[in-house]
């Protein structure tokens, strides 16, 4: 058992937040991460890479801070995420982003490195995170470019982003001049790598001058390594965040590793394969608020649940769970409010790029006697800078004026209204 339950703080993360979920594909594995002295996008590397498990610890904190600020805006409602691919969005985003607007970014995502060893560090948590996927447990993910046909991004940008980010490339959709059907287009591939669990991400005039998007999509399927029998699940009550009494079910089932520190009992549920767990942590008992889990309490609980010290059985009750929210505001007062307005500098992603103007996630989880099913894309917009705004559409609905003029001198040639333009 304790083998089993030796996981990453990364796979901890994906439990914290209702969603274990990782990034990858079934793709072989690639060859490893430029080391010192060796080449990255045909440059001697001479720093060594931050370790996968750095960007785990980084995702975790990262996810935290999100879910805290997301309960504390509804504190009675359920939240799903995926700081995983929440992360892997804004990462894609932080690749183009220069000065302060780097700085801010790389502070909220708590980034371990930057520049070439940031790009050799997420090439190897990519490469790790594949290695999830095996029999028993399907780990998917699809990252992606999107951009106006006039705005293609940097061969240097593109570059480093198939370097830290698997292979992503490029595709172009008619962005600025048709915003609503590349919208579909992204939709229809984001639905494709989540086997159809995310199928609107993107909403009808969410796109609107937008210039470039940049998606992240996240499946999972993986089962128990040892599934709970349906026979033993039960019916009792749940409380709620607001105090009153709910039905639920429970899956019960036994023995498990569990731990405890800082008020906070934790239990490890393994899926098959031993690389990947659930972690469900309990908050100690008093009001249901938003609980603090300080990094000391869960580097605790993760390193006792690795030792399989304590077994115990459990009873853990069958959710499916959905949700989609906008990120903006959430992160703006989580620090990065400078890469959403005028003074964002994203000219590594492009010299046209302005701010983002859009980063939007929805995320599906469901947890029977079987295992995991889980879900999640991310999509983060940039906007034109002030030399290639966005086109505003002028709509001719009510009586206008036609003028035909001579541009060198203004004599008008032709002067009309148009009243009616059904009749001569």
């Amino acid at each position: 058992m304790a083998r089993q339950l030796r996981t990453t703080v990364a796979a901890a993360i994906a439990a914290i937040a209702l969603l274990a979920a990782g990034c990858g594909s079934a793709s072989p594995p690639r060859p490893p991460s430029p080391g010192p002295g060796r080449l990255l996008r045909g440059v001697v590397v001479n720093e060594p890479p931050v370790s996968p498990a750095a960007y785990g610890t980084a995702d975790t904190r990262f996810g935290l801070d999100v879910l805290a600020a997301m309960c504390r805006q509804r504190p009675d409602a359920n939240v799903v995420l995926s700081p995983a691919s929440l992360a892997a969005g804004l990462g894609m985003a932080y690749l183009g982003a220069r000065g302060s607007t780097a700085q801010a970014m790389a502070a909220v995502l708590h980034l371990p490195a930057t520049g070439s060893a940031l790009e050799a560090g997420l090439q190897a948590r990519s490469a790790a995170l594949r290695r999830l996927d095996r029999p028993g447990v399907t780990v998917a993910a699809a990252d992606q470019v999107w951009a106006d046909p006039s705005l293609i991004p940097s061969a240097s940008y593109l570059d480093a982003v198939a370097t830290a980010y698997d292979g992503a490339g490029l595709r172009q959709v008619p962005l600025l001049d048709h915003p609503d059907l590349a919208a579909r287009q992204i939709d229809a591939a984001i639905a494709a790598a989540t086997a159809g669990h995310i199928t609107g991400l993107l909403t009808p005039g969410s796109l609107q001058g937008v210039g470039w998007v940049l998606t992240d999509a996240l499946y999972l399927k993986a089962r128990w390594a040892s599934p709970f029998d349906p026979a033993q699940t039960y019916a009792g009550p749940f409380t709620t965040a607001a105090g009153g009494r709910v039905p639920a079910r429970f899956l019960s089932g036994a023995p498990f590793a569990s731990a405890s520190a800082g008020g906070w009992t934790a239990v490890s549920l393994p899926y098959q394969g031993g690389q990947l767990a659930m972690i469900a942590l309990l908050p100690g008992s008093g009001p249901a608020v938003c609980p603090d889990l300080p990094d000391a309490t869960l580097n605790a609980l993760t390193a006792s649940l690795a030792a399989g010290r304590d077994e115990v059985g459990v009873a853990l009750p069958k959710v499916s769970l959905s949700s989609s929210a906008n990120m903006m505001n959430l992160l703006g007062r989580l620090g990065m409010g400078v890469a959403f307005g005028p003074g964002a500098d994203f000219t590594g992603l492009s010299p046209k790029a302005g701010s983002i103007g859009l980063v939007v996630q929805a995320a599906t989880l469901r947890v029977d006697e079987q295992g995991t099913v889980a879900s999640a894309a991310t999509a983060v917009g940039v906007l034109p800078g002030a030399i290639a705004m966005p086109r505003q559409t002028i709509v001719f609905n009510r009586p206008y004026l036609l003028l035909v003029t001579d541009t060198a001198t203004g004599e008008p040639l032709f002067l009309a209204r148009v009243a009616n333009p059904a009749s001569p």
